[in-house]
């Protein structure tokens, strides 16, 4: 597989409520138990692992997040092809990741891989 979807995350202004909200609907364990409050689901009861949490903003998104060995020359090639950079690649502790925006304005992440 090329480039295969490795995460997602569930994102919105009140994380705990969304927390709540997934272990209801669907049984999943989230553990929040870190000092972020982002709740981990693992990949055995989603068949991709993901993440659901607070935005700092406050704003409301769902993101994918694709694995490829470089970040920046995923981000130009995205821009290139219409896409916008909405965060470059950033080290935040156990992962290297990156985000732009499509043509449409969907959000994608990029970790290093």
């Amino acid at each position: 597989m090329a480039h295969p979807v490795i995460h997602w995350e569930i994102l919105g202004p009140d994380g705990p409520a969304l927390h709540q909200f997934y272990r209801d609907l669907f049984g999943w364990s989230v553990n929040a138990d870190n000092p972020f409050g982002y709740g981990t689901v693992d990949a055995a009861e989603t068949g991709v692992g993901g993440g659901i949490g607070a935005t700092p903003d406050g704003s409301s998104r769902v993101v994918i997040y694709v694995q490829v060995p470089d970040l920046q020359a995923a981000l130009d090639r995205a821009v290139a092809l219409g896409g916008t950079v909405l965060m470059p690649p950033e080290d935040i502790g156990p992962v290297v990741l990156a985000q732009f925006a499509d043509p449409a304005g969907n959000v994608i992440g990029l970790l290093k891989g």
